[in-house]
């Protein structure tokens, strides 16, 4: 099916029948050359054999995962990251051939699955990994997977004391193939630096031990895009890029050494104005009554597509090269912001009419709204409110 078009000539995400901006005036928009530009900066960041995997799981954090795959890969990414099976199985529907790991494990049931799709399982519980081996010797070639070794994470993952036993254990099964050891962070975006320092101290332990006893461990990875940009020791063979791909700081503390452009914003159209009575209540509970002198215009967005409605009468969009406060409680699908009449030399009145675009967030003009001041307003993390965003509304890619 050749890719849908919007107005505006940017590629409507293909497995949505009836994606397109025309049809629904609120959607996200996902510049492509902005993670083309991340990625090349990261590539300048990292040494030249230090290889890139990118995490394109939760739907690439809202992005799109098939696309941002193929952006990635086209940009030096020789390794795709997912969190899940499906996930997987999504890129190769896609006709995407790279590897791809999943950082996971995946239930004992999903390994036909996992060889029949080519996928890179994680590895850390012995009976997954035998019955991982068992199935792969009976299909007549061994699978490959990746080792995770918990350095101080406590989520997942072989105790770092315990990693050269547990190797030795499987290292005889003709149906496994070891590709790859790794960890992750649990501090790394952290100012304080103990526990961080700790984790790979105790990854370079585990290291140590598979090598004395004779197991190439394959290709090293421990870098997530904290570390990546922080951590240059942390690099080893491999770097996994999530958010940073996406032009998104895990924290404060990373915004120092490298330059990214975030790659989503979120817009809308002006589907409805009113002029609201003074005193007159908007939206549920009332919770904003008119001051007089002013339009109320709805925009087809709400808490059902990621606008919290915890933002509720906080938050502001960009129209016209200004700012626009909203008002009212945010709905599900609906949220209300206010616009002047007044005028005045210094404050001229802005002009709203139906169909304008709003942006509610990225750059429009002059200004510029954040998915980190949302987070902030919020009490959340820019990947949270990315992820959101990514669920509902549909996605137009740009250049």
């Amino acid at each position: 099916m050749d890719p849908q078009r919007s107005l505006d000539g940017g590629v409507v995400q293909q497995n949505r029948e009836y994606a397109a901006p025309e049809r629904r005036w609120a959607w996200v928009e996902i510049d492509r050359e902005a993670i083309r530009h991340n990625l090349k900066r990261f590539r300048r960041h990292l040494g030249p054999d230090v290889r890139m995997l990118a995490v394109v799981k939760a739907d690439g954090y809202g992005h799109g995962a098939v696309e941002c795959a193929r952006v990635s890969l086209a940009t030096g990414a020789s390794v795709l990251g997912v969190a899940s099976v499906d996930e997987g199985i999504e890129l190769r529907h896609a006709g995407i051939a790279a590897p791809v790991l999943i950082l996971a494990e995946p239930p004992i049931e999903a390994i036909p699955l996992v060889l029949q799709h080519q996928l890179v399982p994680s590895v850390y519980n012995m009976e997954f990994a035998l019955a991982l081996g068992e199935t792969a010797d009976a299909q007549g070639r061994p699978s490959p997977y990746h080792l995770k070794v918990d350095t101080g994470m406590n989520r997942v993952g072989v105790h770092y004391s315990d990693a050269g036993d547990f190797l030795r254990t499987i290292d005889f099964h003709r149906g496994l193939e070891l590709q790859g050891v790794f960890t992750h962070f649990a501090t790394a975006d952290d100012i304080d630096t103990y526990e961080f320092k700790r984790q790979i101290e105790r990854f370079e332990q585990a290291l140590s031990v598979i090598r004395y006893m004779g197991i190439d461990p394959g290709t090293v990875h421990a870098a997530n895009t904290s570390a990546a940009i922080r951590y240059r020791q942390s690099h080893y063979d491999m770097v996994r890029l999530g958010i940073g791909i996406y032009g998104l700081y895990p924290s404060e503390v990373t915004k120092q050494s490298i330059e990214l452009h975030p790659a989503m914003s979120v817009r809308a159209r002006v589907s409805f104005l009113k002029a609201v009575p003074v005193g007159e209540g908007v939206s549920y509970s009332h919770s904003y009554r008119s001051p007089g002198n002013v339009l109320v215009a709805t925009l087809p967005i709400g808490y059902g597509d990621g606008l919290s409605r915890v933002l509720s009468n906080r938050m502001d969009v960009l129209a016209k090269g200004r700012r626009l406060p909203q008002v009212g409680n945010i709905c599900m699908d609906m949220t209300m912001v206010e616009v002047d009449q007044r005028s005045s030399a210094l404050h001229p009145r802005t002009d709203i009419a139906l169909g304008d675009e709003v942006t509610i967030i990225g750059r429009s003009g002059n200004d510029l709204i954040t998915l980190d001041d949302m987070g902030k307003m919020t009490g959340t993390i820019n990947y949270e409110l990315a992820c959101r965003f990514g669920l509902r509304l549909d996605r137009v890619f740009v250049d």
